[in-house]
């Protein structure tokens, strides 16, 4: 076992810890480094968070957007590029009140996801409720996995 001295009494450092910290630490930098990247300029506030699944007949997407309408957010399919774009409004200000932290985001967000395979443009629906926005983009006919079973001849 470890053994680390502060002062005049040993502290026993437990590895266990040490570990979890470090996995934290790594799972802080991937979350860092895969989120959308930042606007070069000032326009978008932030990235909500998406998760995109794939099943056998279409793509779903589902963004996160708490505080919004479905009047905030725009939705558009291009050449396979899904574009959800929105705006968080900043509730009323209130000028005698002393923020000591502020962590929420308001402003402008733009998410542009490529969609690997082609997709029915005239099937895609986009719904959203409590704060979640999904979209469903059902797969083009030949896209969608087959089985064709081949004869074997002599």
């Amino acid at each position: 076992m470890l053994e680390r001295f502060r002062g005049n009494k040993p502290a026993v450092a437990n590895p266990f810890r040490e570990l979890l910290t470090f996995q934290e630490e790594i799972n802080k930098l991937f979350d860092d480094f895969f989120r959308a990247p930042k606007a070069l300029d000032d326009t978008v506030a932030f990235a909500p968070d998406i998760d995109i699944a794939e099943t056998k007949d279409a793509f779903i997407v589902k963004a996160d957007l708490p505080g919004m309408t479905e009047k905030d957010i725009e939705v558009s399919l291009t050449n396979n590029i899904l574009t959800i774009k929105g705006e968080r409004k900043e509730e009323k200000e209130e000028k005698d009140k002393n923020y000591f932290r502020k962590e929420r985001v308001f402003g402008t967000f733009l998410r542009e996801i490529q969609i690997p395979k082609r997709v029915q443009t005239d099937k895609v629906k986009a719904k959203f409720k409590n704060g979640v926005l999904e979209i469903e983009l059902p797969k083009a006919e030949e896209e969608k996995e087959k089985t064709v079973k081949i004869e074997v001849e002599k």
